[in-house]
């Protein structure tokens, strides 16, 4: 969906020349709540009593900072991590504007999969201002977004195992340690209970202990099981096979594009249209064992912001011009022509998708600059905290 318009936003415009400066990485972690699974408590490692800041501390040095630093593991359906950069997410028409880093690779005997474990993503914007990821959440909607077979609105209860339970093993796999470890009930008929179950190679608990919680909930979208067993005679050979576009840890790192916000649905499945997001929450999206590979997981090694330097506008008709100070003379297709009272500014201007196109230094007095080599269409000045648009 086209936005309606574009202006500088409030926060745009008090950040002004050191957007430039931003980070594409993720700065902030703002809550971590894995589901129960075989590498929690392990990635990453953390105490039982660990306060909720010490737990996000943790997680951002695991996943903050320059690209792919490490990992954490969201556990089986519904677990999620939910953080920020330090500046909000421009949606630039038509362009992937951010990254999701995992560990998928796909098999050299099955060019279909190998080890893809899809999470869906949700993005916020920061609509009261206050920091926190408690706006309104909107889905990415990808390829499975509309298969028959994607469950939404489902809704999972995980039950933390008592203090004697006994485990049961599996007598025909002996890869599992206890097929009924951790029991958990759902709303999808069919599929009304179940188990994450303990293999064998992770002894240590599956229950995220810092929580100190009995039972976790989860809900939001259920993606189709993507794990298929190709083994042969008795023997384990697990798929999981990767979906065409938009989901965390389901490509490749190198063969993922990105994600787009313009991809994102609210509730009802409409398409939603923002022009920034602040916040980003990844969540298991499936609920699947696939027997001694355990229960598929979304891994998260970082994310990366595609166009750090685009400043989100919303609504050119907003825009103020002081017109002593500054305004445009006249605006053709070869140059624009600004007149201002200002000596030495340094200006920037951005095209109606927020990318920067070019910049330079103004002058008191009249200031021409080239234009032959853009796009017709709306741009957008800005030097000294001010602001104009101006069309060729």
């Amino acid at each position: 969906m086209k936005p309606s318009g574009l202006a500088i936003s409030t926060a745009a415009a008090m950040i002004g020349f050191a957007a430039l400066a931003n980070s594409p990485y993720i700065s902030n972690v703002h809550d971590f709540r894995p589901a129960p699974g075989q590498f929690v408590n392990e990635i990453p490692e953390i105490p039982s009593d660990a306060t909720k800041e010490e737990v996000n501390d943790i997680v951002l040095e695991q996943i903050g900072g320059d690209r792919n630093p490490g990992m954490i593991s969201l556990g089986a359906y519904g677990g999620y991590v939910i953080f920020s950069f330090d500046h909000p997410v421009v949606n630039v028409e038509g362009e992937y504007d951010f990254k999701i880093y995992g560990n998928a690779f796909v098999s050299d005997m099955e060019s279909s999969g190998g080890n893809c474990e899809p999470g869906i993503i949700m993005v916020s914007e920061d609509i009261n201002g206050n920091g926190l990821p408690d706006d309104p959440w909107y889905e990415i909607a990808g390829s499975e977004h509309n298969n028959p077979s994607t469950f939404k609105g489902f809704r999972i209860t995980y039950h933390k195992p008592s203090a004697d339970h006994e485990a049961v093993p599996d007598e025909k796999d002996p890869a599992i340690a206890d097929k009924e470890y951790i029991r958990f009930t759902t709303n999808q008929t069919g599929y009304e209970t179940g188990y994450v179950q303990r293999n064998s190679f992770h002894a240590q608990s599956y229950w995220p202990e810092w929580l100190g919680m009995d039972t976790l909930e989860f809900e939001g979208t259920r993606l189709p099981d993507n794990g298929e067993n190709q083994g042969k005679d008795g023997t384990e050979y697990w798929v999981l096979k990767f979906f065409e576009w938009g989901y965390a840890d389901n490509l490749p790192n190198v063969k993922d594009p990105g994600i787009k916000i313009e991809w994102a649905v609210d509730s009802t499945g409409n398409p939603k249209h923002l022009g920034k997001v602040d916040f980003i929450k990844v969540y298991c999206a499936e609920s699947q064992s696939c027997g001694w590979l355990g229960e598929t997981s979304t891994e998260v090694c970082g994310a990366e912001d595609l166009h750090p330097d685009a400043v989100y506008y919303d609504g050119v008709e907003n825009i103020r011009t002081d017109k002593e100070v500054l305004f445009v003379v006249t605006a053709s297709r070869n140059a624009v022509c600004i007149r201002t009272s200002l000596e030495a500014a340094p200006f920037e201007i951005y095209s109606t998708s927020g990318m920067k196109v070019t910049d330079g230094m103004l002058h008191s007095g009249d200031n021409r600059i080239a234009t032959d080599g853009l796009s017709r269409g709306i741009y957008v000045l800005r030097t000294a905290g001010r602001s104009l648009k101006f069309t060729i």
